[in-house]
């Protein structure tokens, strides 16, 4: 599976999208209607209609990314529809790729450790 790392930014796209849309039409309703840059690293999450469906789109530096996810006998758990985009850390983020429930995930606050003098 092609995993973001733990430092990139993850947005979820609440509404629907239309699934025909390949790199550049994902890319420029990124930048048009989500008023995001699409080449910053982030990755972009999409939801199908019917919500067994998704797509991630981010820049991996060299070109856009656009991996694609079905899930046969089930569907995603989204947010409620409405317009906007939701942050996910890496955990939930996990969660929805596997088709868990990613709103009952929660990753553990990392302290940096303190200079001992």
């Amino acid at each position: 599976m092609i995993c973001p790392s733990n430092r990139v930014k993850i947005l979820v796209a609440s509404k629907p999208v239309d699934f025909r849309k390949g790199h550049d039409g994902l890319a420029a309703l990124v930048k048009n209607a989500l008023d995001k840059d699409p080449f910053t690293g982030t990755v972009f999450v999409f939801r199908s209609r019917r919500a067994d469906r998704l797509k991630l789109l981010y820049w991996d530096g060299s070109g856009l990314v656009l991996a694609y996810k079905r899930l046969e006998e089930q569907s995603f758990v989204w947010p409620e529809i409405r317009d906007g985009l939701i942050r996910l850390d890496h955990a939930q983020f996990e969660a929805l790729f596997a088709g868990l429930d990613w709103r009952r995930v929660r990753s553990l606050e990392v302290r940096a450790p303190q200079d001992v003098e």
